[in-house]
């Protein structure tokens, strides 16, 4: 696990590429169902909670992303 996700949720990590990205972004960048048909926080995390790569796409792209804060 990276550096930049120790202590982190999946929630937090997903609330907050969702405000930097939105969903169209974040499914554009991963290609995911969750992302692209009706998506939500509580579907997405259901999702991800279940699926071990995608969650680490997820994971992977929080550390790519350089958020301005």
């Amino acid at each position: 696990m990276s550096k930049q996700l120790q202590g982190m949720t999946l929630e937090a990590i997903l609330i907050r590429l969702h405000a930097y990205y939105g969903w169209e972004q974040l499914a554009q960048r991963i290609a995911i169902n969750c992302f692209i048909s009706d998506p939500s926080i509580k579907s997405s995390l259901k999702f991800l909670r279940k699926t071990p790569w995608a969650r680490e796409r997820v994971e992977a792209l929080y550390c790519a992303t350089h958020f301005i804060d």
